[in-house]
């Protein structure tokens, strides 16, 4: 037997004041995209903001529906998007965010798991890691150098040879 650590190593910021311009500009953006949910059953709204390597900020919000398995995350949403209109184009930062309408926003929360193994798998497939942004409304916000980190144990190809 050999025991084994994990650690994930991220920053913690106390408030959107603190951040460099950008990544509180791509926030904002996330921000204003949990606008655009469209979540009638959870009320909790979802917003994605992700910065492109040539430049370009797409967008993404949570879209549920009655049948709750088909609704869609917002990070899935974006990535979705990312592929279809840039494909092949790296994301270097993402933002996330939500606005509950049946409580507070105030702390930042983290990608389920699906949303996680499509992070993984979007970060393998260009071979380059996506810096996560996640924070509420307000509060603090944490920094994470790359999406893998959220999910060390991730299935890939390599698990299917």
């Amino acid at each position: 037997m050999q025991p084994q650590q994990l650690s994930i190593s991220y920053t913690a910021y106390e408030s959107r004041e603190q951040l460099d311009a950008a990544d509180a500009a791509l926030l904002q953006r996330a921000i204003d995209a949990t606008n655009d949910a469209y979540a009638p059953y959870s009320h909790f709204r979802v917003g994605a903001a992700a910065l492109l390597e040539n430049g370009e900020v797409v967008l993404g919000s949570n879209q549920e529906n009655a049948s709750y398995p088909v609704g869609l995350c917002a990070e899935r949403v974006l990535l979705s998007a990312v592929s279809s209109v840039y494909p092949n184009v790296p994301i270097k930062t993402m933002a996330i965010t939500y606005r509950s309408e049946s409580g507070k926003s105030n702390r930042p929360i983290s990608p389920c798991g699906v949303c996680r193994q499509t992070l993984v798998e979007y970060e393998n497939r260009l071979k380059q890691p996506i810096r996560l942004i996640l924070g509420g409304m307000d509060g603090k916000i944490w920094i994470i150098p790359q999406a893998g980190s959220l999910l060390p144990f991730g299935f890939s190809g390599e698990d299917l040879l």
